[in-house]
């Protein structure tokens, strides 16, 4: 199986970008990677906090971890990793398993930012 990558993308018009994704992957061979689209920096820092980002670091390429193991390895307490992590989830940066593990599904994450001078 291919490796899965993941490009988050900061795009004002969601419908724009939706278009231009579709428009890519029905001109492709092979699979072209996926894509997590916010609509402005604020709404992307406001979910990606800097404790997220440690668990998926630390979830990248290890395989599946129960949360009380992910809990021990970045040091903090189990119940703030587990909202953590349901919020990973539900951004599907984190995937949960059938036997209640986390695991990040991606080899590759690229966060593809602009910040443009206001007019």
């Amino acid at each position: 199986m291919e490796a899965r990558t993941l490009t988050i993308t900061l795009q004002p018009d969601w419908q724009e970008a939706l278009r231009q994704a579709a428009k890519t992957a029905f001109q492709a061979d092979a699979y072209q990677g996926e894509t997590l689209n916010f609509d402005s920096p604020a709404a992307f820092f406001s979910r990606m906090t800097e404790r997220r980002w440690v668990l998926i670091n630390t979830l990248q390429g290890c395989g599946e971890l129960p949360v009380r193991e992910l809990a021990r390895r970045v040091g903090r307490d189990v119940k703030r990793v587990h909202e953590d992590a349901g919020v990973l989830v539900d951004l599907g940066l984190v995937e949960r398993t059938p036997r209640g593990g986390l695991i990040c599904p991606f080899a590759d994450i690229h966060v593809d930012m602009y910040l443009h001078q206001a007019a």
